[in-house]
């Protein structure tokens, strides 16, 4: 099977020019499952880490990030919000045709644009975008379709480490790791109290402070 995948100084030359992410929502922001009810859709369910590599683009990058789904979901709609997702688009039907609009309205070509998918619906933009990719679980026809399948699943990181390739070629700074509690030596408290009452209390307040 011919694939399109790239690797290396190739792949990270496709990250370090973009300037705009969308995404697909079913397949990869969530594990494309959805609960019902007799009311009708109840529930998806999302990875808080995608929700981070979203704020990462927008915070860290200055790269906005939009939604283009098939659906039109109020679920879709309050998570958009909560991320304060740049654009949400719903009840896409051609998703080539809205990213070339959203392209043109940010001043940017669609060589510019990043978009991970999983189905078939997603096939033509993720063929015309500078940057694609798609969850490790997505459709076979899509896997042989993009620059960069993704390790993680959809709806378990996917789109976290598409975040992070992206970010990581624009030699934005990674997460830097919470340092360990560095062990002050102090005192015996008791020994401490028969000099000074008031030194005993802080020396003691130290030692049983939770760490952060």
């Amino acid at each position: 099977m011919v694939t399109r995948v790239l690797t290396g100084d190739v792949l990270r030359a496709r990250a370090a020019r973009i300037r705009l992410v969308l995404t697909d929502c079913d397949g990869v922001l969530t594990d494309a499952g959805v609960y019902y009810s007799a009311r009708g859709e109840e529930l998806k369910r999302f990875s808080m880490r995608d929700g981070m590599g979203i704020e990462r683009l927008r915070t860290v990058a200055g790269i906005p990030v939009g939604i283009l789904t098939k659906e039109r979901s109020g679920i879709v709609a309050a998570r958009a919000r909560a991320l304060h997702v740049h654009e949400l688009h719903g009840g896409v039907v051609d998703k080539l045709r809205r990213a070339e609009g959203i392209a043109r309205s940010h001043g940017l070509t669609l060589d510019r644009i990043a978009f991970i998918g999983d189905d078939v619906n997603d096939l033509a933009l993720l063929r015309a975008a500078g940057l694609s990719a798609c969850p490790a679980d997505a459709e076979p026809v899509i896997t042989g379709a993009v620059h960069h399948v993704c390790g993680r699943a959809g709806g378990h990181g996917a789109f976290r480490e598409f975040a992070e390739l992206i970010l990581d070629a624009q030699a934005v700074p990674g997460i830097v790791p919470h340092a360990e509690p560095t062990e002050v030596p102090c005192e015996d408290p008791i020994a401490a109290s028969r000099s000074s009452p008031r030194s005993a209390s802080i020396t003691m307040a130290r030692s049983i402070s939770p760490s952060s």
